[in-house]
């Protein structure tokens, strides 16, 4: 996690400092808290995509996510370009990693066109995958012991 930059060396920690223990202003010193007022809204807004992630048996796995992992394990050789490729995590639905801890990989969708909607993303531990059926909307961490 990233702290932002201190805006005087006391001025934020004093401010609140005096308004939880004397119930004064929570005002620091500084240019930016002269500026006039900015309005912020009480309620927080969940993402409507995101669901946590999940767990699923290996066994319950459509038999082409076993096709990938296999192909993972060896090394390859992958069928598509993208396979492999760093997994950037933007939905931010898995645990956050450092740039590269995750990487994509396709699961072939019989019948479709494109590369379809199911993946396994992987992270840098061993037998970590994860496995979406729609599009990076929901993962399930792959649990190899059934």
């Amino acid at each position: 996690m990233k702290i932002p930059p201190r805006i005087t060396r006391f001025g934020a920690v004093g401010a609140l400092a005096s308004a939880l223990l004397v119930g004064g202003p929570a005002i620091a010193a500084t240019p930016a808290a002269t500026a006039a007022p900015v309005a912020h809204s009480a309620v927080a807004r969940p993402a409507a995509h995101v669901t946590a992630v999940g767990d699923i048996c290996y066994s319950k796995l459509p038999s082409q996510a076993h096709d990938t992992l296999n192909l993972i394990a060896k090394g390859g050789p992958f069928p598509y370009p993208k396979d492999g490729t760093v997994f950037s995590n933007r939905e931010g639905i898995l645990p956050s990693q450092g740039k590269g801890y995750y990487h994509e990989y396709t699961v072939k969708t019989p019948g479709s066109p494109d590369r379809g909607a199911r993946r396994i993303v992987t992270g840098e531990k061993k037998n970590e995958d994860y496995y979406t059926a729609d599009h990076y909307k929901s993962f399930d961490l792959v649990d190899r012991s059934c």
